[in-house]
């Protein structure tokens, strides 16, 4: 599109833009429709992508790595036992979680294993200050992950980072911008980029055998469905630092369900099933298409049909995303009892799930042939017309490999597997859908170039991100 023609296209959809209330100032990142006027130029971050960083502060194959854990739920504590048993050279020097009652097993795990417990604390910049730590590991709830990446970055830490890994388009700039200008090693918690299956899967097709690509079908449905009941709200216990959990958030009284309970709620994610599932298998579609950019609209639609409860976030949600020369649809959701993840034995073992009911699967339809595609070690086959199959392979959970090559980086240098730019990529789809949805199921267009919604205020607002005072993301990083 002809610049002219595009600033001509934004300036209609941008009037009223600085009049939502609901967005209480916060950032206003590069290429943002902003106070009714258009940044003319992309993103800034894009011209400060590197593909390589110095490497005077490389460490040697076998120097000891010291972490930090922020975020000590169950995941959380799962990452770092994983990683220390992974390498025995890695040290855990802080547990950091705003709850008290949580981060306990971890502690002691970490002890049994390195001789010392770590030292626990609730405020992460407690973390940041102490120049012996070299990485740290943000198991948060996703409101925080943009902001305590980009904290630890400009403290010259490495970031492990889970997914979703920003919570907003401007965010992910943000973070982006962040790791290339400290030259910060950012590994997302995508770990399907870490899978050797998937890269075969990705030669296979960029070898042409499946043909022209021409649909992508992703799934994200899971077992259910679970009603949802909101408790009261409630005076803080004395356990937690409910400012602090709170964070960028808006300031709301404590309630057992939202600290518990987040992922029903837009304020802390983008939806268990799409921001903290699905995203696994968009990344994974896209790397195996070889990273497609940016779709240029996107259409979601879907409800609360099962339950007339207070959760916020939708139990189905159906989203398509036009990238022109193909169409890639998602389906995320929790009322299928009769659909499964791929089981252990099957991420661990030479099996393939029963495609059929696999809840989590990804379809890419060819001119020639079809592909079947499974994350986290679930294996890929493709089928001919008459049902042979013309090639696949198995898999093998992922997780390992992942962690073993965020420490390997911290030592080389070398980018990650999945570094911060097609996380960001990657997590702008989650973005939109739910932008689509929450703007009145609407389709919205969107400038790959800019990184702007064209057409619709109200959702471009919304993918600013608003931050409360004292926890803004910077205005310069």
């Amino acid at each position: 599109m002809e610049r002219r023609k595009f600033l001509g296209s934004v300036s209609l959809g941008a009037v009223g833009i600085g009049m939502l209330g609901s967005c209480k100032g916060g950032m206003k990142g590069d290429g943002n429709t902003t106070n009714n006027q258009v940044n003319s130029l992309p993103p800034s971050y894009r011209t400060k992508i590197k593909s390589s960083f110095s490497s005077s502060n490389s460490q040697g194959a076998n120097d000891r790595v010291v972490l930090a854990l922020i975020g000590a739920g169950g995941w959380g504590t799962g990452l770092a036992i994983n990683v220390m048993d992974i390498n025995k050279n890695v040290a855990i020097k802080y547990v950091c979680d705003v709850d008290d009652t949580r981060g306990g097993m971890a502690i002691a795990e970490i002890e049994k294993r390195q001789g010392n417990a770590p030292i626990r604390v609730r405020d992460m910049r407690n973390i940041f200050d102490d120049k012996e730590v070299d990485g740290v590991i943000i198991s948060t709830p996703q409101h925080w992950h943009g902001l305590a990446s980009i904290w630890a970055m400009q403290a010259g830490k490495d970031v492990y980072v889970e997914k979703c890994v920003s919570f907003t388009i401007g965010e992910g700039q943000k973070m982006v911008e962040a790791a290339m200008k400290y030259e910060r090693i950012l590994q997302c918690g995508t770990q399907n980029r870490s899978a050797a299956y998937n890269f075969s899967a990705r030669d296979y097709i960029k070898r042409g055998e499946l043909g022209d690509i021409v649909a992508v079908d992703v799934m994200e449905l899971d077992d259910g469905p679970i009603p949802f009941k909101e408790k009261e709200e409630s005076s803080v216990p004395d356990t937690i630092d409910w400012d602090l959990w709170l964070g960028p958030a808006p300031k709301v009284p404590y309630s057992i369900s939202r600290n518990k309970s987040w992922l029903n709620y837009w304020d802390y994610s983008g939806g268990a099933e799409l921001s903290n599932g699905a995203i696994h298998q968009i990344d994974l579609a896209r790397f195996v298409l070889g990273d497609p950019g940016f779709p240029k609209s996107v259409y979601c639609t879907g409800g609360r049909y099962l339950f007339d409860d207070k959760r916020d976030v939708p139990d189905y949600q159906m989203t398509t995303f036009d990238y022109d020369k193909f169409v890639m649809t998602l389906k995320t959701g929790a009322f299928t009892p009769y659909m499964s993840k791929a089981s252990s034995e099957i991420r661990n073992s030479d099996l393939f799930p029963e495609w059929k009911l696999n809840c989590e699967k990804i379809i890419i339809y060819g001119t020639k042939r079809v592909m079947f595609l499974g994350r986290m070690g679930a294996g890929w086959q493709v089928f001919e017309k008459d049902g042979k199959i013309a090639a696949q392979e198995y898999g093998r959970f992922p997780l390992k490999s992942h962690i073993e090559n965020f420490v390997d980086c911290i030592r080389t240098r070398n980018q990650p597997n999945a570094g911060i730019v097609e996380g960001h990529k990657s997590s702008v789809l989650v973005h939109l859908a739910n932008l689509s949805y929450r703007a009145g199921k609407k389709q919205l267009m969107f400038s790959p170039e800019y990184e702007i919604i064209t057409n619709d205020a109200t959702a471009q607002t919304m993918a600013e991100g608003s931050y409360r005072k004292g926890f803004e993301l910077p205005t310069t990083i």
